[in-house]
């Protein structure tokens, strides 16, 4: 059985596209509809394939925006100017096209419920993307694990699911904190700057709380934000990372 299913994982699939949502100029959720899904845990990822006319081919990873429960398989995606799959996917896909991918991927950056916590969720652009599947499951499963969450971003217009972010604040076990790095509007009353160590510490939790920390976004934020936590006297092998290419925030 475990083989057949590792099988499946590889195994290149087609879904189709359900709905499309635009998060922000630049970035888009894809909702699609899988037969036979295997299903994932919250944090895994999904290697995405296409194929030009000509038969050339390329593929990307991209993280699963969705919780392990719900009834589509999400996900969202930056478009990048010189990128060959996230163009098409932004500006091109349309409801009822078919998307080739295979997954899910990925054991590492993951979290489930007998993990625990607390929980310290802390992401730079799209990097929150694997974070909000988590942050659905444990919505999901009533989950009474406390969890904060630190979100940078450029601007408010650029900071992905900010009307969802905003719910999951309504909770009392989620506190969400956001930093705007560039622009602000005037009547902004949360953080400004990238983030560092006097961030981490304000927004996070204390070292002696041992939590179980999640850090995703582009490689330089996630060094710069690991190393910052270290620093404060977090215990290395509670902080997972997983990092991408690309401009920081």
């Amino acid at each position: 059985m475990e083989r057949a299913a590792l099988l499946r994982r590889l195994t290149w699939q087609t879904g189709t596209v359900i709905a499309t949502t635009v998060e922000t100029p630049r970035v888009k959720t894809i909702a699609l509809a899988v037969p036979d899904w295997p299903g994932h845990r919250a944090g895994q990822h999904v290697d995405v394939r296409l194929t030009a006319p000509d038969g050339y081919q390329t593929q990307r990873s991209y993280s699963i925006a969705s919780a392990p429960g719900d009834d589509y398989l999400s996900l969202t995606v930056e478009r990048l100017d010189d990128g060959e799959v996230s163009p098409y996917l932004v500006d091109e896909l349309r409801g009822g096209d078919e998307l080739e991918f295979r997954g899910p991927v990925g054991g590492h950056f993951v979290w489930d419920e007998e993990f625990g916590g607390p929980l310290f969720l802390v992401g730079g652009g799209s990097g929150l993307v694997p974070l909000r599947s988590m942050l659905r499951h444990h919505r999901a499963i009533g989950s009474q694990v406390p969890v904060r969450v630190l979100c940078s971003a450029r601007s408010l217009e650029s900071l992905i699911y900010r009307e969802e972010l905003m719910k999951r604040a309504a909770d009392d076990l989620i506190d969400v904190s956001i930093t705007l790095t560039r622009e602000a509007p005037s009547s902004w009353r949360g953080y400004r700057g990238r983030i560092d160590p006097a961030l981490l510490s304000t927004a996070g939790w204390a070292a002696a709380e041992e939590p179980l920390t999640y850090v995703c976004g582009p490689t330089a934020f996630v060094e710069t934000a690991a190393a910052g936590l270290v620093a404060l006297g977090y215990d290395a092998g509670r902080i997972r990372t997983e990092r991408f290419g690309g401009t920081g925030v």
